[in-house]
């Protein structure tokens, strides 16, 4: 079905008013691109700014043959929103209220557009906080496309990602038809607080991309603010050792947070820290959230005893976060820490990184550009604690294949490993190299960062290794049978899948949207 574009702008325009339907090539290149690929340009990008608008726009533009493309904050590298030339992108953005917070019932009812930060921020005055609370990008990563791409980080240790800890969703799919998951799709007015009223149609939706449809607003499960945190942070002289310690760590449940870094991925994190004013920024943030004079004396004791060198060099380093009601399990969780570290060869260094990470959680999105403005790009998986060591293994070996040529390309790699709840293991592999910039690499690195770097040109050759790398590296997390939570275009999915739950998908894809409409390709369906 050939789309009449003028029509459909005109009709969107209609319903959206025309400064939420936007057509020029600057904003479709800008809202096509993410920080690793930019795909065909959209017919247009719409920003609706209420649900009923969406739903009569998805509708419009579906019974005009357009795809739909739904896109939260854009700060992925999976091709999670690419687009076709019969595309419109929904730009949910303006979808950016918190409706309800119920302190009794103990949820919270956001919009899709609403950030990580502006979540986090809602809450805390009021004591609560979301069990799991949001990814590194917080500042601009938003909650519908965490659900949809598995956002995870903050809390994730103990809770899980973002998936793990929403109630219920409202989806408007292909035709335009609002839909609610959970005990939301009761006819009756009833409070999100039981997710699992009959099957899992919640799940339906999660980590998802869009395939299914397009999520609106999310009910969210709360927490007291825990009264009391604590950090740690050991030194490693080897990668499997450090492993296995956050593997031992995870399993007995200790932390908020549990993550590994490699030297090289620790220096990217504390170089921009390392002037006088990032200092005292730094100081000012811990102090902030230490309660009480004595923790305060010794978060501070702790940041100078570790000066500017933060971890040792060429070691790996496993971080921490431990928090609970009482001070005194917060102390036991951390000595507990420190036997199964010391187990495993991990010696004890000040823990600036987690109280730092802690105490800014979500700062602004420089960091969407590496060192000197390099490119980067990350890979994740998850798979059993007993795999991690022989896949650690298995990337190295794969990366040493390429050593010569990723040094003559200026290609390098470092690593982020963490918990996911006690029972799994994240690894992921970051490539970092020299290329031109997309448009939403200089959209969110603010202007004062981005005139201190000299603009790259076109680096061809690094990008097709680094292409390579990624693929060979998606290649080696699925014969290890791996499970990836951004999967976007990027991870085999359907081609991995068993025939049985695959049918059941394609069967679900097709009840909610028989034309294929709702962000064709991703996932691989």
């Amino acid at each position: 079905m050939r789309v009449d574009v003028g029509a459909l702008l005109t009709a969107l325009r209609t319903l959206l008013g025309d400064t939420a339907v936007q057509a020029d090539d600057a904003t479709r290149r800008l809202m096509a691109s993410d920080l690793y690929a930019a795909g065909p340009l959209p017919l247009a990008v719409i920003r609706p700014a209420k649900v009923t608008q969406l739903a009569q726009a998805v509708a419009a533009a579906s019974n005009a043959g357009a795809t739909l493309v739904p896109r939260g904050g854009g700060l992925s590298y999976t091709g999670g929103y690419q687009c076709r030339t019969d595309s419109v992108l929904v730009d949910l953005s303006a979808l950016d209220q918190i409706e309800h917070i119920s302190a009794e019932d103990m949820y919270v009812v956001a919009q899709a557009g609403v950030t990580w930060k502006q979540l986090y921020a809602a809450l805390a005055p009021l004591g609560l906080r979301l069990p799991f609370f949001g990814t590194f990008s917080g500042a601009g990563a938003t909650i519908g496309g965490g659900l949809s791409h598995g956002a995870l980080f903050f809390g994730s240790a103990r809770y899980g990602a973002a998936a793990d800890n929403v109630l219920g969703v409202e989806v408007v799919i292909a035709d335009g038809t609002t839909l609610r998951t959970g005990q939301w799709a009761l006819k009756a007015d009833a409070e999100p607080v039981l997710r699992n009223f009959g099957p899992d149609t919640t799940g339906l939706f999660m980590h998802d991309g869009g395939a299914f449809g397009i999520k609106t607003r999310a009910a969210f499960r709360l927490i007291p603010m825990p009264a009391h945190s604590g950090y740690a942070s050991f030194a490693f002289a080897d990668f499997e050792s450090a492993a296995k310690a956050l593997s031992a760590i995870a399993r007995a449940g200790l932390g908020e947070e549990v993550y590994l870094l490699d030297a090289g991925a620790v220096a990217a994190k504390v170089e921009r820290g390392h002037d006088i004013a990032g200092a005292w920024r730094a100081a000012r943030q811990v102090l902030g959230t230490a309660s009480g004079a004595g923790a305060k004396c010794r978060a501070l004791a702790g940041m100078l005893r570790a000066g500017r060198k933060v971890v040792p060099q060429d070691a790996f380093t496993l971080h921490m976060v431990a928090a609970g009601n009482a001070s005194a399990a917060v102390e036991h969780d951390l000595a507990q820490a420190h036997v199964l570290a010391g187990t495993h060869g991990g010696v004890a260094i000040a823990a600036t990184v987690p109280r730092i990470a802690r105490a800014d959680p979500f700062p602004n999105l420089d960091a969407v550009l590496g060192a000197g403005g390099d490119r980067w790009a990350a890979l994740n998986v998850k798979l059993a604690h007993s795999r991690a060591a022989a896949l650690i293994g298995a990337h190295r070996q794969l990366v040493q294949r390429h050593r010569t040529e990723m040094d003559a390309r200026g290609v390098r790699v470092t690593y982020l490993c963490s918990a996911l709840g006690n029972h799994s293991f994240s690894f992921e592999a970051v490539f970092h190299w020299r290329d031109v910039w997309h448009p939403l690499h200089q959209a969110k690195v603010t202007p004062e960062v981005l005139v201190g770097f000299s603009v790259p040109t076109e680096n061809l050759p690094a990008r097709a290794l680094v292409a390579t790398l990624r693929e060979e590296t998606c290649a080696l997390f699925a014969a290890m049978g791996g499970a990836s939570n951004q999967i976007g275009r990027t991870y085999p999915f359907v081609e991995v899948l068993d025939e049985a739950p695959l049918a059941l998908l394609r069967g679900i894809k097709q009840q909610l949207d028989p034309a294929a409409r709702m962000n064709p390709g991703v996932l691989g369906l």
